[in-house]
């Protein structure tokens, strides 16, 4: 595999995760509102683990040469964002209310982390459609070796810019506890939205 290939992947990859969507509404929330955003990026890093893992294994190529498992699963994600957003913006961001168990709070954290990247449509287009194009069948390297060098990079640079985004949402909302609120409330608003534009464009086609 040459470096043009992992350079172009790499500008391909770090435009999508820069891209706000429900990974940084996950992101900015957990940042307001938990001790540590560690607990939350480690969860939506092992949901793409999980895909990366199938797309190695070669499952990927599977789901997405069936049409009705692929909605199944954009419509299971969709909604499942609909219902996280209403969950933050039915409790918004308490950066002094941290009364929960600790344990019990970075479980809950990292398992809601990995439904949100587990279960993100954008997931969907990055290791259906995205992966395909830079994989070379007839290169040096086999093709799940390839396919595992691209997750691991999309997990490492979701790994900095995730963490970035959470510790900077509390860096600069830490003392400002009506704006974290707000954008508490707009990243679970954020979630609604996407969730319902992808229920409705997936069923209407």
């Amino acid at each position: 595999m040459n470096t043009t290939t992992l350079a172009a992947f790499l500008a391909v990859d770090l435009l999508l995760v820069f891209t706000p969507g429900a990974d940084w509404a996950f992101a900015i929330a957990a940042g307001l509102r938990d001790r540590s955003v560690v607990p939350a990026v480690a969860g939506l890093i092992a949901g793409y683990a999980g895909y990366t893992l199938l797309a190695v294994a070669g499952l990927v190529v599977i789901v997405a040469s069936s049409a009705t498992l692929l909605t199944a699963l954009t419509v299971l994600g969709a909604a499942y964002l609909v219902w996280l957003g209403g969950s933050v913006l039915a409790r918004p961001a308490a950066l002094s209310a941290a009364t929960e168990s600790a344990a019990s709070s970075r479980r809950q954290i990292v398992l809601k982390g990995v439904g949100t990247s587990g279960l993100n449509p954008k997931a969907l287009l990055l290791y259906f459609s995205l992966f395909p194009q830079f994989i070379d069948p007839a290169a040096s390297w086999p093709v799940a070796a390839q396919t595992g060098l691209f997750g691991t990079l999309h997990m490492a640079v979701c790994a900095v810019v995730y963490l970035a985004v959470g510790v900077l949402a509390r860096t600069v909302l830490k003392t400002r506890p009506t704006a974290a609120r707000a954008v508490t409330r707009a990243s679970g608003a954020m979630m609604i939205a996407i969730g319902a534009f992808l229920l409705v464009e997936r069923l209407t086609r």
